[in-house]
């Protein structure tokens, strides 16, 4: 997939599972095999959303959740999850 004219790279779940905001600076989540840097979002400070953790994929949770996908458009996509 290319964005912004640049193909994104993969990344593995290990790789994102390091992105939690504890092992890692950056911040970042997956949803439906794109990965979001939600680094500078103040509801993922310490890499914790309510009773959601950063580094994994949320596709499956966003369900249960407030507000619908499109919270995801306000964060930059960095990668891919495969």
């Amino acid at each position: 997939m290319i964005i912004d004219g640049e193909e994104l790279p993969y990344y593995t779940k290990g790789q994102l599972a390091l992105r939690n905001g504890q092992d890692k600076p950056a911040i970042w989540v997956a949803y439906q095999g794109l990965i979001y840097d939600v680094s500078t979002s103040r509801l993922w400070k310490r890499g914790m959303h309510y009773e959601h953790w950063a580094g994994q994929d949320l596709t499956a949770e966003l369900a249960d959740a407030p507000h619908t996908e499109s919270v995801f458009q306000k964060f930059p996509v960095v990668g891919r999850l495969g």
